[in-house]
């Protein structure tokens, strides 16, 4: 049994370091690599596609009126990257951290409010200023200095004209006497 004992050390030291030093140095992580999401504000329109495929359901979206609060809860998240895949902003990523342990769950709750805008005409909102504002970037050319608006940018007149020439809503019709 000695012999045996003996035997299997001698093959363990020979064999050199398997594993690496870890915890003190950082470990390399692959290609490709699904770790911890972070997010930008500014990109963000508040689309709510990453809440609808989270599968722990870990990112939540709260409509507050003329903002829209978005909160992540890293502690449900399982790295899956299914908000990332379904961003069309590309505004959350995954990042190679993958250390997220804490003494303090809350720690890992992050909160993103994203201002909305309001229609002109009933008030209420329906789009946030970033898409907004990259919708009018689109619309909108340079054409050189004189009459540009404050971006330095002219409008473009659209082919149609898209004011309503009748009115959308219907007037009460006056009772008639009989």
């Amino acid at each position: 049994m000695f012999k045996a004992k003996l035997k299997e050390a001698v093959i363990c030291f020979g064999a050199g370091r398997v594993t690496l030093k870890y915890p003190f140095e950082p470990s390399p992580v692959p290609p490709k690599f699904r770790g911890k999401i972070e997010f930008d504000a500014r990109k963000c329109i508040a689309c709510g596609g990453c809440a609808n495929v989270c599968p722990p359901r870990c990112i939540v979206i709260e409509d507050m009126g003329e903002v829209a609060k978005i909160t992540f809860n890293l502690d449900r998240c399982i790295q899956c990257a299914r908000c990332y895949e379904v961003c069309p902003e590309k505004a959350i990523w995954p990042t190679d951290e993958f250390e997220t342990a804490t003494p303090d769950k809350s720690d890992l709750k992050s909160e993103m409010i994203v201002w909305m805008s309001t229609c002109q005409r009933c008030g209420r909102c329906f789009e946030t200023e970033n898409a907004i504002d990259k919708f009018e970037s689109k619309r909108w050319r340079g054409r050189g200095p004189g009459e540009a608006n404050k971006h330095g940018i002219f409008p473009i007149k659209p082919p149609i004209d898209f004011t309503a020439q009748t009115s959308l809503v219907r007037e009460p019709e006056e009772e008639k006497d009989q």
